[in-house]
């Protein structure tokens, strides 16, 4: 009686375990899917100007940031950016965000569209627009002017293209900075901020004030040790 009795003991408990068993094996499973619908993002196709690319949309969350990303600070705050799409830290993951203005960049997109206003280019991809500094492209607002020439071909870029180089190996952070701190103190000297292009202004006179400020650009930037061709 003693062995009927263990025996129907062990039957059970296998039997409660097998049952936990199953609803865990189910919920790793509902986990699994989620993660795996998760990772679909919503993209849209940014037709503006004759672009013609899709990106992720804003606001969405990924696990890991896209392989050969690049990060760019402003301030403190790292942003990552990566074929036009800008990421930002949130807990463990990150979400897709639009970068601020005034933000300097190395470098365009792959892909963006070249439009002229007042005289001056403008690069567009993503619904954000870079016009070019010292070192690099600065994000501005939209133009509030009337676009006056049809787009250029994507992936052109201006002659007049600078580069800049850390000549003491300043790392990414620091080199954020005083390319923010030296565009701070070009707009103080010269008047032209190229994240407030002025309206109205006759583009001869527009392109003396670019000029003008990526001149005291690039002397600000050559004083903190860098070199800029």
């Amino acid at each position: 009686m003693s062995y009927l009795r263990n025996k129907n003991w062990y039957f059970a408990l296998g039997l409660i375990l097998a049952v936990l068993s199953g609803i865990m094996l189910f919920g790793f499973m509902q986990v699994a899917r989620a993660d795996e619908r998760g990772s679909h993002h919503q993209e849209f196709t940014d037709s503006r100007y004759g672009h013609n690319y899709a990106y992720p949309v804003r606001g969405q969350y990924i696990e890991a940031l896209p392989s050969g990303h690049r990060v760019v600070y402003y301030g403190k705050s790292p942003y990552y950016f990566y074929g036009g799409a800008w990421y930002r830290p949130h807990g463990q993951r990150f979400v897709i965000v639009a970068p601020p203005f005034g933000m300097i960049v190395p470098v365009l997109p792959p892909y963006y569209a070249t439009i002229w206003v007042g005289g001056q280019p403008y690069y567009y991809a993503n619904e954000i627009y870079y016009t070019q500094t010292a070192g690099g492209y600065v994000v501005v607002e939209p133009p509030k002017s009337e676009v006056k020439q049809a787009p250029l071909s994507a992936g052109q870029i201006s002659s007049d293209q600078s580069f800049i180089y850390p000549r003491q190996g300043q790392s990414e952070q620091q080199q954020a900075k005083d390319r923010y701190d030296c565009h701070s103190w070009a707009v103080s000297q010269t008047g032209y901020d190229p994240t407030q292009p002025p309206a109205g202004v006759p583009a001869t006179q527009m392109s003396q004030k670019r000029a003008d400020y990526q001149r005291a650009m690039g002397a600000c930037l050559d004083g903190r040790g860098y070199t800029v061709k």
